[in-house]
């Protein structure tokens, strides 16, 4: 289980492989100095309810990960997270889709 530390004051966990995934989408809005809103599912654990961030450039943030290998990507699932990203109601964390089997690195994932 990775860690998603937001301006020092709140850390969220999420599995290595969502956070791989997280970490690209969020990158690439917050260096084009885009803000956003990023919305999840609280785990039934800590109460089953719905969380949110206003995601900005200007607030530290850190991806911590558990385990030492780079989890492999799913282009589909970076595609999806990001087309709500780019929406009003900003990047929710989408289940994961099948792997494409035509992406550009021949069908396998990175």
């Amino acid at each position: 289980m990775g860690k998603l530390t937001y301006d020092s004051t709140l850390g969220v966990d999420f599995d290595d492989r969502v956070l791989a995934h997280l970490q690209l989408v969020i990158g690439a809005k917050l260096r084009r100095g885009e803000s956003f809103y990023f919305s999840w599912r609280d785990d039934p654990a800590i109460g089953d309810g719905r969380s949110t961030l206003w995601m900005h450039p200007r607030i530290p943030l850190v991806f911590k990960y558990a385990g030492g290998r780079q989890p492999s990507i799913n282009r589909a699932w970076v595609d999806a997270l990001m087309a709500t990203a780019n929406s009003p109601g900003g990047l929710v964390l989408v289940p994961e889709p099948e792997a494409r089997n035509a992406d550009a690195n021949g069908g396998h994932e990175s």
